[in-house]
């Protein structure tokens, strides 16, 4: 298998001779269709397309059949990545964009980009969907992003009059469907964040944030899809349901928290979620890492500090429990920052002043004021122990407690995560702590007890702050 990757900012791009065309196919426990669906993208894989297929956990035999559809040379790879479409195309789209970059363009500014095309197993493409794409996006005053026209099938008489008001309602929106497969150029999907981390309606956002850079081009192609959610739940009781979703959707303050509970109705199984809010000081020399400067040097310790910063947002958005904010010292505006925010559609917002207590007390403020519904993760940049699983953990246990933490070795934690900021336990959780001392964990523990509060803990992990641990990071291969 080979997993999820999340390249750095200097290698998104490949600067090659060529634009290329990544196809992108989230599936779950479509063993019974996959030799079609792969069968059908061959020959744009003939010429020069890469597939790539995301499973989110297929319990059927989907994966042992990628498994052999990469040995067999009929995808270019498969990928595993949490369950839910968003994730699962995040996760599909930066493998592919790492498999297009060439070598030599690792440290030039980019010069071209590629074409990701989102593709639902169910959806068949027109056999020139590859021409039809680079012709919609090519010229200087083309759109960076579109969508086919969509036919749909069945038997069922209503089912023509559905994909011609799709298709009118995406020309007169500007917002496209999944069914629609939706293609975008690759730096125009990472600066509005690509999919957001949320069970329902991402297509719908994604659209939503594309259209703001420009129009889509609405292709007369069709795309043919299966009108199997139609028939089986009943037409016009499905037209009902998803008008009324997508008004609810749009109506909502929240869109995140809203389409959590958008899925719940739909009959989703959706995973936990949490917001993810990550600390991190810019890297500058003599302000980042210090502690690691005799050993590093200045300029050393701050180039570990941007690889712990990248690191630590390829886990979170490799976890997909939900937004993630990159909250930074002293303040947004180092390169940085700026490129993660303008290239990548990282959301950066600065950090207060005061002790850590307070800069901490403030994201939680802010986010639960934004988000008023949606759990929160609180973590820093230095613990390159912490997988997405650990995130993912973290948000399931915040479901059933308070307040969940992931100790580290040295007495302090790498996560704190908060349910409801209610009284009592918020903002005195972050009052009167040493922090920086090993006592940090120990007197957590103490206010979330004093308040009352049921938490979780998970299994205890390390983190970089001195030379010993850096020592113990290379000996451990560093950080990939």
């Amino acid at each position: 298998m080979l997993p999820p990757t999340h390249p750095s900012p200097s290698a998104l791009f490949p600067n090659t001779q060529a634009q290329r065309l990544a196809v992108v196919v989230p599936v779950l426990n479509e063993a019974a269709g996959l030799s079609s669906l792969l069968a059908h993208l061959q020959p744009l894989r003939a010429r020069g397309a890469l597939v790539v297929v995301a499973d989110g956990g297929s319990q059927d035999g989907t994966s042992d059949l990628l498994q052999q559809a990469q040995a067999e040379g009929r995808i270019d790879a498969w990928v595993a990545a949490p369950p839910g479409r968003a994730a699962q195309m995040n996760a599909g789209a930066l493998w592919a964009l790492k498999a297009l970059q060439s070598p030599e363009a690792c440290n030039a500014e980019p010069t071209r980009t590629h074409t990701l095309l989102f593709l639902h197993a169910d959806t068949r493409l027109p056999p020139n969907a590859d021409l039809l794409i680079a012709r919609a996006l090519s010229g200087p005053a083309a759109p960076c992003w579109g969508r086919f026209d969509v036919r749909i099938e069945g038997r069922h008489p209503g089912l023509r009059v559905v994909q011609a008001l799709m298709n009118l309602r995406s020309r007169l929106t500007g917002i496209a469907t999944g069914d629609q497969a939706i293609f975008v150029r690759s730096k125009d999907f990472l600066a509005v964040g690509g999919f957001p981390a949320q069970p329902l309606m991402e297509d719908i956002e994604l659209s939503a944030r594309l259209r703001r850079l420009t129009p889509p081009a609405c292709l007369r192609e069709q795309v043919l899809t299966s009108g199997r959610r139609w028939e089986s739940r009943g037409l016009w009781r499905t037209i009902r349901l998803m008008w009324r979703l997508r008004a609810h959707y749009f109506a909502a303050g929240d869109r995140v928290a809203a389409s959590r509970q958008l899925a719940l109705d739909y009959g989703y199984t959706v995973r936990p979620m949490a917001a993810v809010s990550i600390l991190a000081k810019a890297p500058v020399p003599g302000l980042a890492k210090t502690r690691l400067q005799p050993l590093l040097g200045a300029a050393g310790a701050a180039r570990a500090q941007r690889a712990f910063t990248l690191r630590a947002l390829r886990t979170a958005f490799e976890a997909s429990t939900g937004p993630c904010t990159l909250w930074c010292a002293p303040d947004p505006a180092h390169r940085l920052f700026r490129l993660l925010r303008l290239r990548f559609g990282i959301a950066c917002a600065a950090q207060s002043g005061g002790d850590l207590g307070q800069r901490m007390a403030h994201t939680v403020a802010e986010h639960f004021r934004e988000h008023p519904g949606l759990p929160l993760l609180l973590m820093g940049t230095d613990c390159p122990a912490l997988t997405p699983a650990h995130l993912q953990a973290a948000a399931a246990a915040l479901v059933d407690h308070d307040a969940v933490l992931i100790p580290a070795e040295d007495g302090g934690y790498v996560i704190i995560g908060l349910r409801q900021p209610r009284p009592g336990l918020f903002p005195e959780v972050f009052q009167g702590v040493a922090w920086s001392t090993e006592r940090v964990a120990a007197q957590t523990r103490e206010r979330l007890q004093a308040a009352g509060a049921r938490w979780a803990e998970l299994p205890t992990l390390w983190d970089v702050d001195e030379p010993q641990d850096w020592l113990r990071l290379q000996a451990q291969g560093g950080l990939g």
